[in-house]
């Protein structure tokens, strides 16, 4: 068996890795990415984005081949907190690989696939050599895990102030439950989060008719969103559903009515709503529960993230065939799951999402079999040659 600290995909993976790009931090991941990107001759550019009370965040996008069709990978370096580093088997920045799994923060989500990506396109290039006349580039965010305000958004308008068009991009998020090669993902539920607030008038409990009380105002709200399905679902789409993930009134006092209650809510939600037509639903909802007894306000959070769907065409195809001949599964073509930066992306071109194994990805432990990354390395490059072949 080969040494897996040899392989060139794990060897790129370790040095990501070992950068502890808990977002928003980059800790050094981009650089380490745009320095392999620049040795295989892709023009890197690293591009800060601010915002008003959210933290700067670099993003790059590197490029090679100025012809067409122009392919862009897409994902992030960015990744979530590791939690209690002691509950992990190995120091989760470490990198460590045993029993033929890479172990460590980002291995599944999302560093395995960008390096994988980065492997397979050193090795198009290399073999096509000259007759190469497309683009190919990669446009990684380090604002992903987070507000993704100055990640992707703005990178794909700067992208399109100067010019850049691409014909189709890949999201290398890890989309497989189980095994590698059992799902793309073609199109992703939209989601919008609420915060809702109630106001009451503070009191002693024991004169309430000199105070009011704002949470069964809340309540009847709450259940006001919640009474009725927001659609059955659609060809493509799983139904939508409203989550409340937390109420919150911050009285430690058990002597006092509060003068406020607030609460927070997500909905992911399918092709059946826009943005503005769901708000415009929850508002209808909330006025019917309130009546004339419950003053509230509703603040819809920016950005929302609209369902998208792609067609499955001949782009779809060239990767579904890819995977068929390195895995031999016939991956599923699914929209289930959470969202992912590919929401911003279907504005420009068509876009899906393929990559690792996501079993571990968030949890303690995060790994990622060496075997997968292997295979995605020769999906991926599967694909270009196909993409890139049936364009020439």
């Amino acid at each position: 068996m080969s040494d897996p600290a040899k392989n060139d995909i794990v060897g790129l993976l370790r040095d990501l890795i070992r950068c502890e790009s808990v977002t928003p931090a980059d800790a050094g991941a981009l650089a380490t990415l745009g320095a392999f990107l620049e040795r295989i001759g892709f023009a890197v550019e690293t591009v800060t984005f601010a915002a008003p009370g959210t933290p700067d965040i670099p993003n790059l996008f590197a490029r090679i081949g100025t012809g067409e069709p122009h392919f862009c990978f897409a994902g992030h370096t960015d990744v979530v907190p590791p939690g209690d580093a002691a509950r992990w088997r190995h120091p989760p920045f470490s990198a460590e690989i045993e029993d033929g799994y890479v172990h460590g923060r980002g291995t599944a989500d999302m560093k395995g696939g960008i390096a994988a990506f980065a492997v397979a396109a050193r090795d198009f290039l290399a073999e096509a050599g000259e007759a190469f006349s497309g683009s190919i580039s990669l446009l990684i965010t380090g604002d992903e895990e987070g507000p993704a305000i100055n990640g992707t958004i703005k990178l794909l308008d700067w992208c399109a102030a100067r010019g850049e068009r691409f014909d189709a991009c890949i999201v290398g998020e890890p989309t497989n439950p189980g095994e590698l090669g059992e799902m793309i993902k073609i199109g992703r539920r939209g989601s919008l989060n609420g915060v809702l607030e109630v106001e009451g008038v503070q009191g002693h409990v024991a004169y309430p008719h000199r105070a009011e009380n704002p949470i069964p105002g809340m309540l009847k709200l709450l259940g006001g969103l919640a009474a009725e399905p927001l659609d059955a679902g659609t060809d493509h789409f799983q139904p939508s559903n409203l989550e409340i993930t937390t109420i919150d009134v911050g009285n430690p006092a058990t002597n006092v009515i509060p003068a406020a209650i607030g609460a927070r809510f997500n909905v992911r939600f399918n092709d059946t709503w826009t943005p503005a037509s769901l708000e415009a639903e929850l508002r209808r909802r909330l006025d019917a529960a309130a009546g004339d007894a419950v003053r509230y306000t509703l603040i819809v959070e920016q950005p929302v993230g609209e369902a998208f769907h792609t067609e499955p065409g001949a782009f779809v195809g060239d990767l579904v065939a890819a995977i068929a001949a390195v895995t031999g599964r016939e991956p599923e073509l699914s929209t289930s799951g959470g969202t992912s930066d590919a929401r911003f992306i279907k504005d420009y071109c068509p876009v899906v999402e393929f990559g690792l194994v996501g079993a571990t990805m968030h949890k303690v432990d995060e790994r990622v079999a060496v075997s997968d990354l292997d295979a995605l390395g020769a999906i991926y490059l599967d694909f270009l040659k196909r993409f890139f072949a049936r364009r020439a």
